[in-house]
């Protein structure tokens, strides 16, 4: 589903912020070699995830779903001196093209990386944060929220990716399948929390902003 016509796409990006040489590359490389890179965060919404992060300057990031590592490498622009960005992914298989472009962008002080399932282990991780990103299984987006909101810090930011998948929430409710669902019931479970503000961002596939009163 075409949600934002590709002529004023390539128009925005072309008076956005650049690509660093770094993403380029990491960028080319998804596509070259990896299955399904459109999961890749990308430019423009890398910029905003970079333009987030500085603007709130956090002291700690969890990441939930590091995919090839664009998006952390985004988010870890941000940190203050010694923050850190703590970062999930159950795929094992790309920790050798993760570690190499943590490292290529200076960050392997700045990130640590965890391999395994995110429920696990992020209970393991005995920080507070002020800002999260979310994009991993669908299906346990709501678990996510449940699952660290108490441990972010009042005015920190919850960002949720994919909420509107492919356009697939417009669907009649019996007709949706189940990732779409738990996406539609994680979009109505926020809108409906009154402790905190949130605007759902049309930005490629959809950012959930969450700011947590």
């Amino acid at each position: 589903m075409e949600i934002i016509a590709e002529k004023i796409d390539a128009y925005a990006l072309a008076h956005s912020q650049a690509e660093t040489d770094i993403l380029k590359k990491l960028n080319r490389e998804t596509h070259a070699k990896i299955l399904m890179p459109r999961m890749l965060s990308g430019h423009m919404q890398g910029n905003l995830l970079t333009m987030l992060s500085k603007m709130i300057q956090p002291k700690q990031i969890l990441e939930i779903g590091t995919y090839t590592g664009y998006s952390g490498i985004c988010l870890a622009q941000g940190l203050i001196e010694n923050g850190v960005l703590h970062t999930i992914d159950n795929n094992e298989e790309l920790e050798l093209m993760v570690r190499k472009y943590i490292n290529e962008a200076g960050l392997t002080q700045k990130i640590k990386y965890y391999i395994g399932n995110a429920l696990d282990i992020i209970p393991t991780i005995n920080e507070n944060y002020d800002l999260v990103f979310i994009d991993a299984d669908k299906s346990n987006y709501s678990n996510y929220y449940d699952l660290i909101f108490d441990r972010v810090n009042s005015g920190g930011l919850i960002i949720a990716d994919n909420v509107l998948w492919s356009g697939k929430i417009l669907d009649a409710v019996d007709k949706m399948d189940y990732d779409t669902k738990a996406i539609d019931d994680f979009n109505k479970k926020i809108h409906k929390d009154t402790r905190v503000e949130h605007m759902l961002l049309n930005i490629r596939d959809g950012l959930m902003i969450i700011r947590k009163i």
